[in-house]
């Protein structure tokens, strides 16, 4: 059997940057928010403290050394960076990759994700129900030569010996698919620009949801959530040009946890700022994650050991409760099983995520369960009939 490609996404925010300094505070990170989270109900796993890595910078070479060995230990193929281009030139976030890339360590794979979506006061903080969300730094589509200059501006990325490729292809994923309209003409461009700087292609992968909340491909408008339509909303996916889907099945789960009303309605009351807690047990949550479509050779499902945003959202969203490793494991084995008969370049799982710690969206060990959800991966994926 085929080893699975198990590729991490991985958030650079953990080391202060001016912008956010100026937003939040003097040495903001992702950190000031996980270490003064409070629990909200009586066993209420918060504050998430992390273990063998402590609260670390991710401008230190000896951390991002760290978490790639712990990474290759537990079976993980390499990292999926978040890649933060606002247009015209503007990025945040970008150090640690940038040092990653200049110095050639840690010896270890990679690609870059596309976060392709506007700040608000929201994207790291929760706001006061009475205060307005505002724009902090607007995601802008800025046509040809924008595109043109963000190609440039990675194209050493794509060259380098360490980046993931599929079907000889440096792969380039995009988080947003529905919001950029000029998608189609910005993958044309690139894929030329490619050919035209000695790559044989980009492999292009658009996440997107396994149901919507929202019309699809015409005028947006909200609409009760259909769970049967993952395959028309893949389709759209591979029809604006994409080579696959990264499919993520959080949304599913939760409608069918809930129900269409009962999720729609807290939906709606959330737009107007009217909270109320809800609590989702994990086994419920891995139980509807996934739907057929994510055995296409196309579609790439994603694993997902764990979620708690309520560090940086409150009671907004959704808090999954009973998440342990024994249960990420089989998790990761469903998952193993829908892709197993696909050919061996896309026997793809995008784990989402490596260290989202204010989202309690991580695999990286904490003081509770020390290193076990890196070992229930290891368990899985190093197995001895697995080969690559």
């Amino acid at each position: 059997m085929i080893k699975p490609r198990i590729i991490a996404l991985y958030l650079p925010q953990f080391h202060p940057i001016p912008e956010n300094d100026v937003w939040w505070g003097k040495g903001f990170t992702e950190w000031t928010n996980v270490a003064k989270a409070k629990p909200l109900f009586i066993d209420h796993y918060q504050p998430r403290i992390p273990a063998d890595l402590g609260f670390y910078d991710l401008r230190m070479p000896e951390v991002r050394e760290a978490q790639a060995k712990m990474a290759q230990e537990a079976g993980i193929e390499g990292f999926c960076y978040y890649h933060y281009w606002f247009g015209d030139g503007k990025q945040l976030l970008e150090r640690p990759f940038k040092e990653v890339l200049q110095t050639g360590a840690p010896d270890f794979p990679f690609c870059l994700c596309w976060a392709n979506h506007t700040w608000t006061s929201k994207t790291w903080q929760k706001s006061s129900i009475m205060t307005k969300d505002s724009v902090l730094i607007e995601q802008k589509y800025l046509g040809e030569q924008d595109y043109v200059s963000h190609f440039y501006a990675v194209l050493d990325a794509f060259k380098d010996k360490r980046y993931i490729c599929v079907d000889g292809k440096p792969m380039f994923v995009i988080y947003d698919v529905l919001q950029f309209t000029d998608i189609s003409n910005f993958i044309k461009i690139w894929r030329g620009l490619a050919i035209q700087n000695g790559l044989a292609g980009i492999h292009f992968v658009g996440i997107a949801h396994s149901v919507s909340t929202t019309t699809i491909g015409e005028q947006k408008r909200w609409k009760t959530p259909d769970l049967n339509e993952s395959s028309k909303i893949f389709n759209y996916v591979l029809n604006l040009g994409f080579d696959a889907v990264n499919s993520f099945g959080k949304r599913r789960a939760e409608v069918f946890h809930q129900g269409k009303f009962f999720f729609t309605l807290k939906l709606a009351l959330s737009k107007l700022g009217v909270h109320s807690l809800n609590k989702i047990d994990y086994k419920d949550v891995i139980k509807h994650f996934f739907v057929p479509e994510d055995s296409w050779e196309n579609v790439y499902p994603t694993i997902y050991p764990q979620y708690d945003r309520s560090p940086r959202s409150g009671k907004v969203e959704n808090i999954y409760v009973n998440s342990t490793p024994s249960r990420f494991k089989k998790h990761v084995e469903a998952a193993i099983d829908l892709i197993k008969n696909k050919e061996p370049e896309h026997q793809i799982l995008f784990l989402k995520s490596w260290n989202e710690w204010g989202e309690g969206n991580y695999i990286e060990p904490d003081l509770k369960y020390g290193k076990g959800y890196l070992d229930a991966l290891s368990s899985v994926i190093n197995r001895e009939q697995y080969s690559r």
